[in-house]
């Protein structure tokens, strides 16, 4: 065998043997559960989770494994969500958090509320699914009369419609005396996760199934309506099934966990300047780093304070902030494209 041939082999081999992002994040995700599962007041500590005896196996069982599915589910919808949403606008300042998807569904579980008060679970992620659909295709309706804006002005215009709905929810949710309940769908928090409130969760699952299935035709939408025409993609279809995607997901994460902020436009950012823009590819990566996102912004807001607790929300609005500042200045200088 040639010298040119060994090197190429050699070359080759190092590359199979190097390991891929969704096996990194899969590993990542794993160790940061394992550390949320033996974080907590209650006797259960990390080396315990391996060999709970029968009271700490009750407290993993009831308490902490659905709070951190719950956690999973819910930062790998909204990371999800938040990439669909980026690639259907072609916009990658447009997340469920800066296009007034998640204010509609907070919208909606107030209506469900005031309209129907002995409404459980269920009927509030329908008022929520809704109104975030309705919300969502609004602000569609304000991108089209912007299509010459430049990215962030489309960004700055979402907040501020976003803004407004939320300002709507608020001035209802005082009126009826829901201030409380507001706060909670509002900012994401753990603590009242428990068996039996987090299950609905599990409908994310399916949808995100149905997006993974229309990936690569989010993927040619993005591309504009006259590529994605000439390639033989239903350019509005397609386009609305994402938007039906993203808003079933924000509302579901918003009405069994509460509203996270900034997730679903960092962690689709950060992963596509890794990895391009091909939804298919990055779609399983995008949803791992949201879920390890919460988890680690969950363990450091049970931390912080132990034995007292911080929303995770909290955090991962002083870390999405941060990053969204440092998007806007690449942005602005030509980087982030």
């Amino acid at each position: 065998m040639s010298a040119s041939a060994t090197a190429v082999k050699a070359s080759g081999e190092g590359r199979s043997l190097r390991p891929s992002p969704v096996s990194v994040a899969g590993v990542l995700v794993v160790v940061l559960s394992a550390l949320s599962l033996g974080v907590g007041v209650a006797g259960v500590g990390p080396l315990d989770v391996f060999s709970p005896n029968a009271a700490q196996w009750e407290i993993l069982r009831v308490s902490r494994i659905p709070r951190l599915v719950a956690l999973l589910l819910a930062g790998a919808a909204m990371a999800v969500a938040g990439l669909i949403m980026q690639r259907i606008t072609g916009n990658r300042f447009v997340s469920p958090s800066t296009s007034g998807t998640v204010e509609a569904a907070v919208l909606g579980v107030i209506a469900s509320a005031l309209l129907v008060p002995s409404a459980g679970l269920l009927a509030q992620m329908g008022f929520a699914i809704g109104t975030a659909i309705i919300g969502t295709i609004g602000f569609l309706f304000l991108l089209q009369t912007l299509s010459r804006a430049d990215t962030l002005t489309v960004a700055l215009v979402g907040m501020m419609y976003g803004g407004v709905l939320g300002a709507v929810g608020a001035y209802l949710a005082y009126q009826a005396d829901l201030m409380q309940m507001l706060e909670l769908w509002t900012t994401g928090a753990g603590s009242s996760l428990r068996e039996g409130t987090y299950e609905p969760l599990y409908l994310v699952l399916a949808v995100g199934a149905i997006g993974y299935l229309f990936a690569d035709r989010f993927t040619v939408v993005g591309m504009g309506e006259d590529v994605a025409t000439n390639l033989g993609v239903k350019y509005r279809s397609v386009l609305y099934i994402g938007l039906v995607v993203v808003s079933m997901m924000a509302a579901l994460v918003v009405v069994v966990v509460g509203a996270i902020p900034f997730l679903g436009l960092i962690v689709p950012n950060i992963v596509s300047m890794m990895l391009g823009d091909n939804v298919r590819r990055v779609l399983p990566i995008t949803a791992l780093a949201g879920a390890g996102f919460v988890v680690a912004c969950d363990l450091v807001g049970r931390l912080v304070r132990f034995p007292y607790e911080v929303p995770f929300a909290t955090i991962a609005g002083i870390i999405g902030a941060a990053v969204f500042i440092v998007l806007i200045l690449r942005a602005a200088r030509g980087d982030l494209r």
